[in-house]
């Protein structure tokens, strides 16, 4: 009985061995006519030595023969199964083609240039607030001094949820939130997507990135406003850079101005420049003083209290800082155009 016992063993263990070996399907015919035919195979010499065994003993031996040739079955499909499926497509590898290059991702060139005005605002003591993209209408109009049926509303292009709610059309509202919440003094910039019905051009998208900010404090005057922005331009663009304040209008700012920027392009120089038109300038951002109107809708008081706010088109400024011609430009995913940014 150990004699017998000792043979299936050994015979499991060659039969593992023999089917690692085998790489074809004719390798497995040989296999199996090796240890499963009826006439030479290993299994049925095993079977005819059990007739030397004593009847107690067969049933066991047996047993342990069966599962054998169970498990030899067994395995001989699944090799069969391995060995006669096709290759996945790509699975082997031609070493005659050329080699592709496999590209790193990188952030969208919207978001590295908005990370670096992120930078310069907080080197100034600025913290970044957000808010959400779909508002209501007080938080994006009435807080900010633009009451019902005022006619500055008509030239926001805003696309209605509902009657009350819709996408928010600049990021100002933030700053109506963060005021209800806390008491001045307050520093902050508010990244963000905003929303407006515009026909897509060269400089206008449905959609683009803004960035606004909001200082209020005790005496806080225009000369905190210039000064601030001032920094802010020269530190993004460059130390000489020359820019103009020119009157301007906004509800929740009073009095209010455009900073300009001198065409870095052409230096003002070029009458066929697509970024300033030949004009020279360029429009950079809008800023003045907070209206006592919006410090009275959020409970503080515009006797003890001043403050500031400015906001900017950060496609718009992107795409003079990266010789950018169309700003629908940014928002095709043409990878030609996104790798540019990799090393930046």
């Amino acid at each position: 009985m150990h004699e017998i016992k000792t043979k299936i063993e050994g015979l499991r263990r060659k039969f593992d061995e023999d089917g690692f070996n085998a790489k074809t399907l004719e390798d497995l015919q040989e296999l199996r006519n090796l240890y499963l035919s009826r006439s030479k195979g290993y299994i049925q010499e095993l079977f005819d030595d059990l007739k030397a065994l004593s009847p107690e003993e067969k049933p066991e031996a047996g047993k342990k023969l069966n599962q054998l040739k169970a498990h030899i079955n067994r395995s001989l499909r699944k090799l069969h199964q391995k060995l006669n499926t096709p290759p996945v497509p790509g699975s082997v590898v031609d070493l005659t083609l050329p080699g592709k290059r496999t590209y790193w991702g990188a952030p969208h060139p919207l978001r590295i240039f908005r990370e670096e005005i992120e930078c310069v605002f907080l080197r100034m003591g600025f913290s970044i607030e957000d808010g959400p993209e779909i508002e209501n209408d007080y938080y994006n109009f009435e807080a900010l001094n633009f009451p019902p049926l005022h006619p500055s509303r008509d030239t926001w292009g805003v696309f209605h949820i509902t009657d009350d709610l819709l996408l928010r059309t600049h990021t100002s509202p933030v700053h109506i939130r963060i005021m209800e919440k806390k008491r001045p003094p307050i520093r902050i910039i508010t990244p963000g997507r905003v929303f407006r019905k515009e026909t897509p051009d060269s400089t206008h998208t449905p959609a683009f990135f803004q960035l606004e900010g909001l200082v209020v404090d005790y005496g806080i005057t225009f000369a905190h406003l210039k000064g601030t922005l001032e920094y802010f331009l020269k530190a993004l663009f460059h130390e000489k850079s020359q820019y103009r304040l020119r009157p301007g209008f906004s509800p929740f700012t009073e009095p209010s101005v455009a900073f300009d920027l001198r065409c870095p392009t052409c230096g003002g120089e070029q009458n066929d420049c697509r970024f300033c038109r030949g004009g020279g300038w360029i429009d950079i951002l809008a800023a003045g003083m907070v209206d006592p109107q919006v410090f009275k809708n959020v409970s503080i008081d515009p006797e003890k209290y001043s403050g500031f706010a400015f906001g900017l088109n950060v496609d718009r400024i992107a795409m003079v800082t990266y010789g950018v011609l169309d700003a629908r430009t940014f928002y095709e995913n043409d990878l030609r155009f996104l790798r540019q940014f990799l090393s930046k």
